[in-house]
């Protein structure tokens, strides 16, 4: 078997792999190396401080800012969604809770259909300047049937993420991309991380390419302006090694609520895994990961609290963490 550095250099070469990996063991840094361009057109190449947006991925910081609101005591996991939401939104069922909406059990209509065919396809449901702060999203998140009851099963729904972000906007106050980042980055060190707007590109930041018969595309139509409690968060492979044990060690929230969050609440056998709080987990070992997938986007950052080995693959292309995320996991016996 080729040294885990070889093997990398290997599937990126192969696959045209553009972005980041990373790959540390008990705080000592085994592997990091970028590859590819930034930006494409000026040929910039991407860096190890390169920031990338990593959309679903966002999921697991959006679910921290809320457990720090229930630490705080402003939220519980069994507060009723309607005690916050009042008049609006009135087919969400009166029996959806926090907890509800963190473990997607909730069975909230969902606002944006991720099943588009190929991801070179979807668009945003509404144009990406009318999705700039979380109050715009109101009248998407409306209108939505109940797809089954409250606590049925699991259904993966980006807009019970967004409806977290409202609830954490409105008990505590302040805007949800500032809580995010006061609440979750700031305490875990992830100095990097933050919701830029894809108008402004700034620094050592990655546009993300759609590939159309051989053509690079940004994605720039693709994704709304700015992200949301759902998606879009721009960050960095340095952040994320920062970001696992901060959590582990109670620095965003107390370990009793890291524990409930990665405790499993649902079985997902279609993708041979589990899913807690915001966290997707491992079908039968205590690895926790995040994972995001949009046009031009592709992340994962999986952890193993046992062994304290991270391993992140950032992409700034749709397709392009998967193949040497698949290789990592087999190498690091996360598969």
């Amino acid at each position: 078997m080729l040294p885990l550095a070889d093997a990398v250099d290997e599937i990126a070469g192969s696959t045209d792999f553009s972005g980041v990996v990373s790959v540390d063991r008990g705080g000592e840094i085994e592997f990091a190396k970028a590859y590819g361009f930034a930006h494409r057109g000026y040929e910039i190449g991407n860096t190890l401080d390169t920031r990338f947006a990593i959309a679903s991925g966002t999921k697991g910081l959006t679910a921290l800012t809320v457990m720090s609101l229930v630490a705080e005591g402003l939220l519980d996991l069994p507060t009723p969604v309607r005690s916050v939401l009042g008049e609006d939104l009135p087919l969400v069922d009166a029996g959806v809770t926090v907890e509800h909406l963190l473990a997607n059990r909730s069975g909230i209509g969902e606002y944006y259909d991720d099943d588009q065919g190929d991801i070179n396809d979807y668009r945003p449901p509404a144009p990406p300047f009318d999705l700039i702060d979380t109050s715009q999203y109101l009248p998407l998140l409306d209108g939505h049937p109940r797809d089954f009851p409250p606590g049925e099963r699991f259904s993966y729904n980006n807009a019970g993420f967004v409806l977290l972000a409202l609830i954490a906007e409105r008990v505590s106050g302040t805007p949800f991309h500032s809580l995010v980042v006061d609440r979750v980055c700031r305490p875990a060190g992830m100095i990097d991380t933050e919701f830029l707007r894809s108008d402004e590109p700034g620094p050592r930041t990655a546009l993300g390419y759609l590939n159309y018969d051989g053509v690079w595309r940004a994605n720039t139509f693709h994704l709304p302006v700015r992200g949301n409690g759902d998606g879009g968060i721009y960050t960095t492979v340095a952040d994320f090694r920062a970001f696992w044990p901060a959590l582990y060690g109670g620095k965003i929230v107390p370990r009793s609520l890291v524990a409930e969050m990665v405790r499993p609440r649902s079985g997902v056998p279609e993708y041979s895994l589990r899913y807690g709080l915001g966290f997707w987990l491992h079908e039968t070992k205590n690895v926790v990961f995040l994972e995001g997938y949009d046009p031009g986007v592709s992340f994962r950052s999986t952890h193993d609290p046992e062994t304290r080995t991270t391993c992140t693959v950032i992409s700034n292309y749709s397709e392009g963490a998967w193949p040497v995320a698949k290789l990592l996991a087999e190498l690091l016996g996360q598969s």
